[in-house]
C-alpha cells in the first residue's frame, strides 16, 4: 500500500471510523499480506471496537510477519490489560519495550501494572525510564522509534534535520552514528562519535560506542587504548572491565581477556553474558574444553541464555544429551524469552536433532530460526540480482582497458572469496601455515570502501554503486589501493603476503582489480546443494541475509556463479577456482596448485595446517583444527526431501545471463 493509502486509513482511525478503516485494511492486506503496519492498524481498530479476541489473533499474525515489531507487543498488552489479565499484559509490555525503547505508553503501563502487582523494583525502574524519555526532545524519541522499526531513511533524515538546529546535541550525534553503523558508514560514525566526545569528553556511553565502532573498523589497537583508559577510570566497574576484555581478545591477548572476565565475574557472580564472552575468548584461543565449561556455567546460571546454547552447537564438536534437548525445548515455551534467545535456541536445536539423525525435527528448528531472522530483514533477492547485473554492465572490458594497470601495484594481498561455508576458512588456514603468508581476518576494508562509494553524502536512500565505478579516475584507483594496503597493515606480521578472507568480496572483484591489479584472487567453491544448505544451517552474525530462506540462498548462489563467470572472462587467468570437493579428494595436489598460483614454494606446514595454533574467528574454527575429512560432503542429502525450494532456485541458473 502506498503512503496515500496509509494516510487515508490513519485519518479514518483518528476520526474513530474504525469499521470503515477495517474495510480499507482488508483490501490492503489482500495485496500486501506481509505489511506489518496494516496488521497493526487492524488490531488497533478491533480493540477500539471491543473485538479483543480477534485483535489478539491479528497480533499473532503480525508477530509472524514481523517478529521484533514492538508495537505488536504493546497492542497485545493493551488488549490483555482490558481483559483484566495483568500478569500476561505486563509480559507483553516488557517485550514491547525490549524491542522498542521509545514506546512511552508501554513504559507507563509497566510502571502502573508492576505497582499493582507489588513488583516494586520494576515499577521504579519503568517510572525512571519513562521520566528519562519524557525529558528527551520529542525529535529524539521519534528517531528512537523509527530506528526500532527499521525505518532507517526516515530516522536519518529526522536526525540530520534536528542536528541542523542543534549542532552540539550529543544524543543526536550518537543516534546518527548508530544509524551510520547500521548502514555500513563506519568512517562517518567514527567521526560523529569523535565529535561528540569533543563536546562531552567524559560521556562514558559515547566512549563505549566509540570503542565498538573502532572495533568494527578493525582499529583494534586504538579501540584497546580507549577501552583501557575508560576501564582505568573505574577498574571495579564490571561492564568497563568486560569491554576492556573484549578489546584484549581482538588484539590477540586471550590470557589477558580471560583474566579480566574473571575479575568482572568476581563482582557479577555467575553472570551469563560475561561467562559466554569468556567462552568465546577461550574458543578462539583454542582452549575448547575450557570454553565448553564456561558456556555450561552460563547455562547453569540462566538456562534460557540462547547465545550459550548456540555457542556450544557452533563448535560443531559438542554432542548434546537428551537432557539438553529437553531443556532447550522447555525454554522455547517461555513467553518472556527474547526473540534473539529464541532464534539462538532454534539453531542449537537444529544441530542437536541433526546429531541424533532426527532430520525432520532438525529441519523444523533450522527453518523456524531462519524464518524469525528473515522477518527482521528487508533483504530482497531481486535487488541483489540487479546489482550483480549492473556490475557486468558497468565494469566492462572497455573500462578495464581504458584504466589499464592504473591501481596500486602491490602484490601483497591474497583475496579468498565465495559463499560462506564453501571452504574458505580451510584455504585460509592452509595458506596461513606458510612462512611467507600472514593470516588475518575477514577484513572489512573493501566493503567499507563500497559503502562509501554507494551512499554519496547520505547513509541511506542513495545508491551510486556500482555505477560510480565507471567514473573513477586512474588517480582514485591508485589512491584506493594504497589506502587499502596502508589500512590493513595493522593486521599483518612480517610476511610478504597476507590473506583477506571476506567472502562477499566476490561481488567487488571489479573494484579490487581496478585498485590492486596484482592482487591474487581465489574463488572457494563448493557443490551448490551442500554449500547452500550449510549456509542455511549457520546463524551468521551479520552480512549474510540471503541465507535466511532456501529460495533466497539458491537464487544468490546462481547469481554468484553468473558473476564469477563474468569476472573469469574479464580477468582471464587471474582468478583461481578451487573446489572444496577436489581439495578433499586429492589434498596434496590441490595444496600444491594453490601455492603455485600464489607464487609460493611448497612447505610441509601447509599439509599439516591443522597443527597451526593461530586464532581462528569464523564458524569453522574447530573444523580447521582437524585433518581433512569427507563426512561433511553429503550431509545435505539427509534433508533432501525438505529442500525442494532450494533445488528449484538452483535449477534456474541457466536463465541468469
Amino acid at each position: 500500500m502506498d503512503d496515500q493509502g496509509r494516510q487515508a486509513i490513519e485519518t479514518l482511525m483518528r476520526e474513530r471510523q474504525f469499521n470503515e478503516a477495517l474495510a480499507e485494511l482488508e483490501a490492503g492486506l489482500a495485496v500486501a499480506a506481509n505489511d506489518p503496519d496494516l496488521y497493526y492498524f487492524k488490531a488497533v481498530c478491533l480493540r477500539y471496537l471491543q473485538r479483543l479476541p480477534e485483535a489478539l489473533s491479528v497480533l499473532q499474525q503480525l508477530k509472524q510477519v514481523a517478529a521484533g515489531f514492538g508495537r505488536a507487543f504493546q497492542e497485545e498488552g493493551h488488549c490483555l490489560r482490558t481483559l483484566g489479565d495483568l500478569p500476561t499484559a505486563l509480559k507483553a509490555y516488557r517485550l514491547a519495550t525490549e524491542n522498542n525503547i521509545a514506546l512511552l505508553a508501554s513504559w507507563k503501563a509497566r510502571a502502573e501494572i508492576a505497582g499493582q502487582l507489588d513488583l516494586v523494583d520494576e515499577a521504579r525502574l519503568a517510572a525512571q525510564q519513562l521520566q528519562r524519555l519524557a525529558g528527551e526532545p520529542k525529535a529524539i524519541v521519534a528517531i528512537l522509534d523509527l530506528m526500532a522499526e527499521g525505518r532507517w531513511l526516515k530516522a536519518e533524515n529526522l536526525c540530520r534535520k534536528f542536528l541542523v538546529s542543534n549542532p552540539q546535541q550529543v544524543r543526536a550525534m550518537r543516534l546518527l552514528a548508530e544509524i551510520g553503523v547500521r548502514m555500513g558508514a563506519l568512517d562517518e560514525a567514527e567521526f560523529l562519535l569523535e565529535s561528540a566526545l569533543v563536546f562531552e569528553p567524559g560521556n562514558a556511553d559515547t566512549q563505549l560506542e566509540y570503542v565498538q565502532v573502532l572495533r568494527k573498523r578493525q582499529k583494534f589497537s586504538q579501540a584497546l587504548a580507549v577501552a583501557k583508559a575508560l576501564w582505568q577510570t573505574n577498574p571495579a566497574h564490571p561492564q568497563l572491565t568486560s569491554v576492556y576484555a573484549i578489546e584484549c581478545m581482538q588484539t590477540g591477548d586471550y590470557a589477558g581477556a580471560v583474566n579480566l572476565f574473571d575479575t568482572a565475574l568476581q563482582t557479577l557472580g555467575e553472570e551469563p553474558v560475561t561467562l559466554t564472552s569468556r567462552g568465546h575468548a577461550l574458543k578462539t584461543w583454542g582452549k575448547t574444553d575450557q570454553a565448553i565449561a564456561s558456556y555450561r556455567r552460563a547455562l547453569a546460571a540462566k538456562p534460557g541464555h540462547g547465545e550459550a546454547w548456540y555457542a556450544l552447537a557452533n563448535l560443531k564438536t559438542v554432542a548434546f544429551e537428551q537432557a539438553d534437548i529437553e531443556q532447550m525445548n522447555n525454554c522455547l515455551t517461555r513467553a518472556d524469552l527474547s526473540q534473539m534467545d529464541r532464534i539462538y535456541l532454534q539453531f542449537a536445536l537444529g544441530k542437536a536433532y541433526e546429531d541424533n539423525a532426527d532430520y525432520a525435527h532438525s529441519f523444523q528448528h533450522y527453518s523456524a530460526g531462519n524464518a524469525a531472522k528473515k522477518s527482521q530483514s528487508r533483504y530482497r533477492a531481486e535487488q541483489m540480482s540487479e546489482e550483480f547485473k549492473l556490475q557486468r554492465q558497468v565494469v566492462t572490458p572497455a573500462l578495464i582497458t581504458q584504466l589499464g594497470d592504473c591501481g596500486f601495484p602491490a602484490a601483497d594481498p591474497i583475496f579468498i572469496v565465495g559463499l560462506p561455508r564453501a571452504g574458505s576458512t580451510l584455504l585460509e588456514q592452509i595458506l596461513a601455515s606458510h612462512s611467507q603468508v600472514d593470516g588475518t581476518l575477514e577484513l572489512p576494508n573493501v566493503l567499507s570502501l563500497v559503502h562509501r562509494l554507494r551512499r554519496g553524502t547520505r547513509f541511506s536512500g542513495e545508491n551510486n554503486y556500482p555505477q560510480v565505478l565507471a567514473e573513477l579516475t586512474p588517480e582514485q584507483c591508485r589512491e584506493f589501493g594504497e589506502q587499502y594496503i596502508r589500512e590493513t597493515q595493522i593486521h599483518r606480521q612480517r610476511a610478504p603476503f597476507f590473506i583477506d578472507k571476506m567472502p562477499n568480496n566476490f561481488r567487488h572483484i571489479g573494484l579490487i582489480k581496478m585498485m590492486l591489479p596484482n592482487a591474487k584472487i581465489i574463488d572457494a567453491r563448493r557443490e551448490p546443494m551442500a554449500c547452500c544448505f550449510s549456509g542455511f544451517k549457520q546463524l551468521f552474525a551479520e552480512g549474510q541475509e540471503f541465507s535466511y530462506s532456501l529460495g533466497d540462498i539458491g537464487h544468490y548462489y546462481c547469481d554468484y556463479l553468473a558473476l564469477m563467470d563474468y569476472w573469469q572472462g574479464l580477468f582471464p587467468g587471474q582468478i583461481l577456482l578451487v573446489n572444496y570437493e577436489s581439495v578433499v579428494a586429492d589434498f596434496e595436489k590441490q595444496v600444491r596448485r594453490l601455492l603455485d598460483y600464489c607464487g609460493l614454494d611448497f612447505e610441509q606446514g601447509c599439509l599439516d595446517f591443522y597443527q597451526n595454533k593461530r586464532a581462528v574467528r569464523t564458524a569453522s574454527s574447530e573444523q580447521v583444527r582437524q585433518p581433512i575429512y569427507q563426512s561433511g560432503l553429503e550431509q545435505w542429502r539427509h534433508y533432501q526431501e525438505y529442500l525442494q525450494p532450494l533445488a528449484d532456485a538452483l535449477r534456474k541458473s541457466h536463465n541468469l545471463a
